[in-house]
């Protein structure tokens, strides 16, 4: 067997205020930093559709500490693989949004190791402080765009995160167009690496049921904004039938915000983001 992904990530040598991240495909991240791995997003099982399989096999997310879900979309909330990723990973607790917590421990999480966040809450596990953020989604077309809010009880159905990994702080935006205070809830300290949606949304899709996100300039746009240090796009590869494109994102980057450092990172191949989101 060959080496796995996460054993090429925990493979790279790293300092203080670096951490090392591996996109996996579509919102799907693995990280590193401090001594602690992390998975964003994990879409890992095979699944009718997909233009390619995940790098990483549920059962080779070994070491993981922590993984965050950001909402429960399969490709964000993979359940079929979720009981084998705990299984994998024995101590690693799950972080997702409060209304979706029965998700993860009916898929076999015990309810311990599962933790439900709502926007402006902060904890720490085992050295990562997360903070979690609104996104602005929808679970179909009936509800988008919104909070997921009047869904249950009030309670925001949809986020994103930032984490402090290594030193590094890392915002990984899920599923989210851009809503009135986004920048504010950003801002309060800088945003090294911005893991940001491109796919955009249209018409046509929304007329197939598909509830859309960003789009390249608007996250460009919203990159300049925060004062990110570097973005990196995500969900834009997986479906066919909703794309989006990143050679586009680092066009609008290099006419429209020069400042704005962008990467577009191979698949399930390591790269490296220091404090101030320089890569190496």
């Amino acid at each position: 067997m060959g080496e796995t992904s996460i054993q090429r990530l925990t493979a790279v040598p790293l300092g203080a205020g670096r951490a090392a991240l591996s996109w996996l495909g579509q919102a799907s991240f693995a990280a590193r930093g401090g001594g602690v791995t992390v998975l964003f997003d994990p879409f890992l099982s095979p699944y009718t559709g997909r233009l390619h399989d995940s790098p990483l096999a549920p059962e080779e997310a070994t070491g993981i500490d922590v993984v965050l879900c950001s909402h429960e979309h399969v490709d964000h909330l993979d359940v079929p693989s979720i009981g084998a990723i705990a299984t994998a990973s024995p101590g690693a607790t799950f972080v997702v949004p409060t209304p979706i917590v029965d998700m993860v421990t009916e898929a076999g999480v015990p309810a311990g190791r599962v933790m439900g966040l709502q926007p402006d809450q902060e904890v720490d596990i085992g050295g990562l402080a997360v903070r979690a953020v609104p996104a602005c989604h929808g679970v179909t077309m009936d509800d988008a765009y919104g909070f997921g809010d009047t869904l249950q009880g009030g309670l925001v159905r949809f986020l994103g995160f930032v984490v402090d990994l290594g030193g590094v702080r890392i915002y990984h935006a899920g599923d989210t167009i851009h809503y009135e205070g986004m920048e504010q809830a950003l801002v309060g300290a800088p945003i090294d690496v911005a893991l940001l949606p491109i796919n955009g949304r249209d018409a046509e899709r929304e007329g197939r049921g598909i509830v859309g996100n960003m789009d390249h300039r608007e996250a460009a746009w919203l990159g300049s904004r925060i004062g990110a240090g570097l973005i990196v796009p995500m969900h834009y590869d997986l479906f066919a039938r909703n794309l989006g494109f990143p050679g586009a994102l680092v066009e609008t980057v290099g006419r429209e915000f020069p400042e704005l450092p962008v990467l577009v990172p191979a698949r399930d191949r390591p790269f490296v983001c220091s404090a101030g989101g320089a890569t190496a």
